[in-house]
């Protein structure tokens, strides 16, 4: 109907989600370079954020017009190229394995300390805060970390391991309020270094290293609890099993194991092609499908909770610590990255209120606990 008239074409498309080029509403796109439309038709989601990091278009409100384009699945319509190529790449290589399995920690969680304590506030968690019954960021960061306390049952003296463990709060706080000891282990160099000043005086430890490296063995016995959170994201469908298996074989048989992690609607191999090249390199969001059978015949499931929800309200908060601190972090960052931060966070943001993804906290047991688990909310 629109011919190959690149900018037709976007219109008809925008028009499926309520938006208009150059309008007047929040949600409406600002074009200011012609070349948005071809850019944006031949490469998808990676020509539109590239497109925006570029300075070619805005939106008022981005993460109102991203939430427009997910809930209205125009972003299914265009750009396959780029999308087929990660999934045949996803299909023939293990994109976790080996030196790749630490790709994501030299280009995202390497990027500055400076950066991520401006951003996530008191608290260096990244990962979606628990908003039930917190009023700002902080809160609900603390909520979270003792949501997972009070899931694993944490006792004194109780063994634990962090997979996945940031820049080491969630250790730090296990072990002031439960004390518990603990390891724990990062493909970050920068997030190790600043994790072990943080727990220093505490019965933890820090590591750089590949979590499928860890045993029973090599640890000298085995752990009474275990938690991943927001880690599995970076795992690989290929290494799901693998990842359980480690649990299993580093988790006592009363031991009680939690994932907290995004999570898809559908099975897939690979990310968003924007995000696979700018911030998250090597990582896909599972399925709950992918999750529950890589874990059969290891685990009994316990529980599963979803407040993906809360995500949304997390991102913004990021998003406004950002701004704030922007001033401060301008010099050694530069425009451009400022506005590839903003797609980031705006994208998030977008895609958790259209329910395209969720975010679970999923307790396992190797027996099953006796007489049941009682769910903690």
């Amino acid at each position: 109907m629109h011919g190959n008239n690149p900018r037709s074409r976007i219109e008809s498309l925008l028009a499926l989600a309520d938006i208009h080029v150059d309008g007047g509403e929040p949600c409406d796109i600002q074009v200011h370079d012609e070349r948005f439309y071809a850019r944006a038709i031949a490469h998808g989601s990676l020509g539109l954020g590239e497109a925006y990091m570029d300075g070619w278009w805005d939106a008022a409100s981005l993460d109102g017009f991203l939430h427009r384009l997910l809930a209205a699945h125009v972003d299914e319509k265009v750009g396959g190229i780029d999308d087929a190529a990660l999934f045949l790449r996803a299909k023939l290589v293990n994109m976790q394995r080996g030196r790749r399995a630490y790709k994501v920690g030299e280009q995202h969680y390497d990027l500055g300390n400076d950066l991520f304590r401006a951003m996530l506030g008191k608290r260096l968690v990244y990962s979606c805060g628990y908003w039930k019954d917190a009023a700002n960021l902080d809160a609900a960061q603390e909520a979270k970390l003792d949501l997972v306390c009070r899931k694993l049952g944490l006792a004194p003296g109780m063994r634990v391991l962090d997979i996945g463990c940031g820049w080491g709060e969630a250790l730090k706080y296990a072990a002031q309020k439960y004390g518990v000891v603990g390891v724990g282990v990062t493909v970050s160099q920068e997030q190790a270094e600043f994790a072990r000043q943080l727990c220093r005086g505490l019965p933890i430890e820090i590591r750089v290293q590949d979590y499928r490296s860890l045993s029973a063995k090599t640890e000298g016995g085995k752990f009474d609890r275990i938690w991943s959170i927001g880690m599995f994201e970076h795992v690989g469908v290929k290494n799901y099993r693998a990842y359980f298996e480690t649990v299993r074989r580093c988790l006592r048989d009363e031991g009680l194991t939690l994932l907290h992690a995004i999570g898809g609607n559908e099975s897939t191999n690979h990310t968003d092609p924007w995000i696979a090249k700018y911030i998250f390199p090597n990582s896909m969001i599972p399925s709950a499908a992918q999750i529950a059978k890589a874990a059969e015949g290891l685990f009994v499931l316990e529980d599963w909770h979803g407040f993906g929800p809360y995500y949304d309200r997390t991102l913004q908060a990021w998003r406004s610590n950002f701004d704030a601190a922007w001033p401060q972090l301008a010099e050694k960052y530069g425009e451009r990255f400022r506005r590839m931060w903003h797609f980031y966070l705006a994208a998030s943001m977008a895609s958790f209120r259209a329910r395209r993804d969720q975010l679970w906290q999923i307790v396992w047991s190797p027996r099953g606990v006796p007489g049941g688990y009682a769910a903690v909310r």
